[in-house]
């Protein structure tokens, strides 16, 4: 196991990236821009850490991981949550950037996530043309929503949603191209929707923002979704399992996946009805089947096989 004097933590903002570097207390302040980031990558070149943790901090970190990935560099980007619990546990409830830095070293020597794959330029437009058609989809819904009480900006709003809906076309156009401009993101997308229930969006989206699938277990799968359930016991109570963290975007898209899945997959479906004939509540078999769609995506992907010729799924 790596020693945390080893491992690189880097705290990112919009502006900053604040890095605890290996062998020293001492924090360095790079920019978050592509001069700092070259500058950082070539000092991380020389140093060869076996590990750099960041946390995910809504896409500001990907510029500083797809560099660090293109030099070679090992690469863990980590639920901010789990950080956050981390320092708590460790009695280090202070909170700067510097002190952050530090956090996600020892967290990485402590608990070595798993790095994560290569990401290359086409899942890099994937990611954010995913992000730009959440970002439409929020905006329309609240356009819709001011629609129903407007009176003078009436037109002002609907001229807004025509906008909007043509970008959301533009942006599933793009998405279109994308998975087809590369071969590999191809066949992944095709492995995915051989899937009943997974459409195209929900592909791109874990093609997006689960680049881990297929490389991990699927004990270590479903935790990152967010979708295993957590124990709440102590001594002779057992308190409800809850399912908490993970990541958000790709657990709300496997959520509409199985809903669809729970009524025109076979395997989905029979699950689903055989938990709530032994008294489950709808809620909990619906995320029980959300975690039985992520571990057999997890399968298809780290097989290479579709759908159809899964023994068993």
């Amino acid at each position: 196991m790596a020693r945390s004097k080893d491992v690189i933590g880097i705290d990112v903002s919009k502006r900053h990236l604040d890095v605890a570097l290996a062998g020293s207390d001492r924090v360095q302040r790079w920019s978050n821009e592509p001069e700092g980031i070259a500058g950082l990558v070539e000092e991380l070149k020389e140093q060869r850490p076996p590990l750099i943790v960041l946390e995910a901090t809504g896409g500001y970190e990907m510029a500083a991981v797809r560099a660090l990935q293109e030099a070679g560099l090992g690469v863990a980007v980590v639920n901010p949550r789990q950080a956050r619990d981390f320092a708590r546990a460790s009695g280090r409830l202070a909170k700067t950037d510097a002190l952050d830095a530090r956090v996600l070293a020892s967290f990485g020597a402590a608990l070595r996530p798993t790095p994560l794959p290569r990401i290359d330029a086409s899942q890099a437009a994937i990611g954010d043309l995913v992000a730009r058609r959440r970002q439409l989809v929020d905006m329309l819904i609240a356009e819709r929503n001011r629609l129903e009480h407007a009176s003078l900006t009436r037109s002002w709003i609907e001229d807004h949603i025509l906008i909007l809906k043509s970008q959301l076309a533009q942006t599933d156009a793009a998405l279109a191209l994308a998975v087809e401009s590369s071969a590999e993101l191809q066949h992944r997308h095709q492995l995915l929707t051989s899937v009943k229930g997974v459409g195209a969006l929900t592909a791109a989206v874990l093609l997006a923002e689960l680049p881990e699938l297929g490389t991990i277990d699927h004990k270590q799968i479903a935790a990152l979704v967010g979708v295993a359930p957590i124990n709440h016991d102590s001594g002779q109570h057992r308190g409800q399992r809850h399912i908490g963290g993970g990541r958000q975007s790709v657990r709300c898209a496997l959520y509409m996946a199985t809903l669809v899945g729970v009524r025109f997959n076979p395997t989905l479906q029979t699950f689903y009805r055989r938990l709530r004939q032994a008294g489950k509540r709808p809620k909990v078999a619906l995320i029980a089947a959300m975690r039985k769609l992520i571990i057999i995506l997890n399968a298809i992907v780290r097989d290479d096989k579709p759908w159809r010729l899964q023994d068993g799924c």
